[in-house]
This record gives structure tokens, C-alpha cells and sequence, in this order.
């Protein structure tokens, strides 16, 4: 009986070492400087459907001002920047995939707010932006102009928080995606759609018919890259990249290489990018 009670004692001990290991190699999962430069590439959370920031061309190739400026953090950190990983993700769940190790690194046109700091990390910050509404012939000029009318926003932007916690009273038709979102403004299923101004400017230009009615509204807020909450190596060498990213020039060189052809001479480059 005794040899019984030790066998069953020995196997329960050998179990609850595999789980220990286990959950050891469950922890090693989260993806740390050391993770990422063991695996030689860097996975990378970008939009692909919000142009000229992040898109995915007709190609399939993912492009914009997001994609450059993540290219080139791939080439500081393991010195090539093709030695990254894409993963397209939506508004509503940029905080998910870094936190759930789905992404190393969340370049997705993130604009940094204090609800955002509190679940993410988020790294020098590299572009300005404010929101904006853009509606037919911009008769959409003011919050006034709202009411009784239509907003469409995109889930979990920040357009969604300002318009759902400082103007209730205002109708919101929500979407998951920015191409949706876009395409049922053209359909007339709203009367006007709320989002980042800068996207809003560059949008219109290519929608003739609609124009950018309010141009600033809420705060002056700005974007930057985030990794997972806690994960103070990657974000500590993240700032260390962007801080070099700016003094070397490469944060215009990104503006010149896929903005300044869509904004033309209407806006400066300095009241957009984020260089120090």
C-alpha cells in the first residue's frame, strides 16, 4: 500500500512539474527585445484600410506613412527592414494584439490618450493629429449642425470616445472597418463622418463633393507606436529608434515618400510630423 500511496505521490509531483514548464513556456511567449531578435523579425499591427497612413495596395503590398516608419524600426532592430511581419488589425482592437502577443509592435495610425496609456505602452510619439468631420459640400461647419442628423464614426477610434462621451445626443452609426465607414457616408447613410482630420483632409481630396466642415475639434492629441503594457525593454529601445528616426531625418523623408503628394501645399509638413 505504501508503494501505492509513493508511485501516485511521485506521479502527481511529475505532473505538476510539466505544469510548471508549461506555464513557463507560455510566459517566454511574450514578446520581448530578446524574443524578437531570436526569431530575427519583428511582427508589426498596421491598418489596411486607411490610406495614405496604413493600406494594403492592389498588389497586396502594404503601404503608407505607418508601413515606412515600421520598416525602418525593423532595420534598426535587426538591421534589415524586410525582417518584419504585418498583421493587419481594426480601430476596436489595436490594444488586443499587443497585449494577447498577436503583434510585437502596434503602428497603426495610434493616437496616444490616457485611457489608451492605461492598457498599452506607448513609445515617442511621431505624428500630430486632431479630429476632424468631413460631410457633402462641408455643410456639416459646427457641433450644432449635428443635431437631429447622422454621425458616423469607426469603433474604438477616438472619434467614437469624444462624440459617445461628450455629445450623447448625437446620433452615431458605427463601423468596424474605415472602408465601410467611408463608403456609407458616399451612400448617404449618415450625414457626416467624424475621424482623424488628417485623414479627413487627405480623403477629400480625392472625393470631390465633400469637404472637411470642422477641422479641429477636441483636443490636439498625437500618434505614436505602442507595445504591450509592461513591456519596458521593447519600449525602452522603441524610444531610443524614434528618437534616432527624427534626428536623422527619416521621419520627413516617410512624410515626403507617401504624404506630401496627397496634402500638396495645403498643409506643412512641420504641423504634422513629429520629429524630436
Amino acid at each position: 500500500m505504501k508503494n501505492i500511496l509513493k508511485i501516485i505521490a511521485m506521479i502527481f509531483s511529475a505532473l505538476f512539474i510539466i505544469a510548471c514548464d508549461n506555464n513557463k513556456v507560455e510566459n517566454k511567449a511574450d514578446t520581448s527585445l530578446s524574443d524578437i531578435i531570436s526569431k530575427d523579425k519583428v511582427i508589426v499591427g498596421v491598418f489596411g484600410d486607411k490610406p495614405p497612413f496604413g493600406y494594403v495596395d492592389s498588389n497586396g503590398v502594404n503601404k503608407g506613412f505607418d508601413i515606412y516608419i515600421a520598416k525602418k524600426v525593423a532595420k534598426e532592430l535587426l538591421g534589415d527592414e524586410n525582417k518584419i511581419e504585418f498583421v493587419l488589425v481594426e480601430a476596436q482592437n489595436r490594444v488586443e494584439f499587443p497585449n494577447s502577443n498577436k503583434v510585437d509592435i502596434v503602428f497603426a495610425n495610434f493616437t496616444k490618450t490616457k485611457e489608451r496609456e492605461e492598457v498599452v505602452d506607448f513609445a515617442q510619439p511621431y505624428m500630430k493629429v486632431a479630429l476632424g468631420v468631413v460631410s457633402k459640400d462641408g455643410t456639416i461647419k459646427s457641433i450644432d449642425d449635428l443635431k437631429g442628423k447622422t454621425l458616423i464614426v469607426n469603433k474604438g477610434t477616438t472619434a467614437d470616445f469624444y462624440f459617445s462621451q461628450n455629445h450623447p445626443d448625437i446620433k452615431l452609426l458605427k463601423f468596424d472597418q474605415n472602408t465601410e465607414a467611408f463608403l456609407a457616408l458616399r451612400d448617404n447613410r449618415g450625414d457626416a463622418l467624424a475621424h482623424d482630420n488628417l485623414l479627413l483632409f487627405a480623403w477629400a481630396k480625392e472625393n470631390p463633393g465633400f469637404k472637411v466642415g470642422i477641422e479641429h475639434l477636441g483636443n490636439d492629441d498625437v500618434i505614436a507606436p505602442a507595445v504591450k503594457k509592461g513591456n519596458t525593454e521593447l519600449l525602452n529601445k522603441l524610444n531610443e529608434i524614434m528618437i534616432k528616426l527624427g534626428k536623422d531625418g527619416v521621419i520627413k523623408e516617410a512624410y515626403d515618400a507617401t504624404l506630401s503628394e496627397v496634402y500638396g501645399k495645403d498643409i506643412d509638413a512641420k504641423s504634422i510630423i513629429i520629429e524630436n
